[in-house]
């Protein structure tokens, strides 16, 4: 099997991962993002995933734009892939696929997209856009990657669909390697577009069985279309010497959690994910303090000392994780202990694996 992939979280806006009043030592500056971006790198992490936010919104108050700010990180980085995190909504997707078609080619093939619904209503009506219900909002993103696809590889692309379209379109250059198309989502909707056309299916953080649960379900999407996308998990990682210290972090994390911008965060995203058919919206079933860390990250479990957690990524991907999303408090300093103390465990516990079903 192929090593377990290691991304992390852009601090690309003020705030940090948390919504939390304990003091961080982050930024969102260009200057420390590319300090991070460089260490990243160098310790092992092959991916980066930029933010995407306009407006302020609980605890972001500054916001850097995604794919301007991901082209930054490329410019200064060698082997790193970042993915821009791109809405459907306010970008034209042809449009789109000409800048990364060209980003990927100035890149040397490091550049990526990933395609967010959205759940943040205020900031489309604030920006002027219409506001979709659930399904029409997955609806408009399938297409949206559809259009992606198509002019990437195709020429005299032309495509009809209901919220885009295009005729006998033909990019020169094409890139010679696709920019691979990231996706979330809690929803069938959203597990059955990652099982027939993205290239990765990212979660939210969860238990062993429930993200096996999930990997299950959207590799069965997958099968009806003869593929299997890839599958990445959010985590926030606490790395400390003892497992009582790092726990006591994430309580502190908790403890000084916003108290107004979390409900306010949480009652946005369960607002946004309630026009679901089948109840299955991202973060339906988070509570509190679940919801201090954005995506869900304290669900995983990636807290203790770097043996424990090494354990348990290793944990995630026996059930069909391929890479693993990282949130970190103090993100230059986190990113560089993660990949000097727990990549090279997951390395080992991966060898033996592979020793023992030789």
């Amino acid at each position: 099997m192929s090593d377990l992939k290691f991304a992390y979280w852009v601090p690309n806006v003020s705030g940090g991962l948390v919504i939390s009043k304990l003091p961080q030592r982050t930024s969102h500056s260009p200057g420390y993002n590319i300090d991070v971006a460089r260490t990243a790198e160098q310790y092992g992490f092959e991916y980066a995933l930029t933010q995407v936010r306009y407006l302020a919104s609980y605890g972001a108050d500054a916001q850097h734009e995604s794919t301007s700010f991901s082209q930054l990180l490329l410019a200064h980085t060698e082997r790193l892939k970042v993915i821009a995190a791109v809405h459907p909504g306010f970008w034209q997707p042809a449009v789109l696929a000409k800048l990364a078609a060209t980003a990927q080619e100035w890149s040397g093939n490091r550049f990526a997209l990933n395609v967010v619904s959205g759940w943040f209503k205020k900031e489309f009506t604030n920006l002027g856009e219409p506001w979709l219900d659930h399904e029409e909002r997955y609806r408009r993103s399938e297409e949206f990657i559809e259009v992606l696809k198509g002019a990437w590889s195709t020429d005299d692309f032309s495509f009809r669909g209901d919220f885009y379209r295009t005729r006998d379109l033909t990019f020169r250059p094409q890139p010679e390697v696709a920019p691979e198309v990231f996706q979330g989502g809690n929803s069938t909707s959203a597990r059955r577009m990652g099982g027939r056309l993205s290239d990765w299916y990212f979660m939210n953080g969860g238990t062993v069985d429930a993200i096996a649960e999930q990997v299950e379900e959207v590799e069965g999407y997958g099968r009806e279309f003869g593929r299997r996308p890839n599958f990445g998990l959010n985590g926030f990682a606490v790395v400390r010497d003892t497992e009582e210290e790092a726990r006591q972090v994430v309580q502190e994390i908790i403890d000084n959690a916003d108290a107004d911008k979390v409900r306010d965060f949480g009652e946005a995203v369960k607002a946004a994910g309630s026009a679901t058919s089948d109840g299955k919206g991202m973060w339906a079933g988070s509570d509190f303090n679940d919801l201090v860390q954005y995506n869900d990250g304290f669900k995983t479990g990636l807290v203790g000392t770097p043996e424990q957690v090494a354990q348990r990524i290793v944990d995630y991907k026996r059930v069909g994780v391929d890479l693993l999303l990282l949130g970190f408090l103090h993100v230059r300093e986190e990113v560089e202990r993660f990949g000097k103390q727990v990549i090279p465990l997951v390395r080992e516990l991966e060898s033996a694996a592979d020793r023992k079903t030789a």
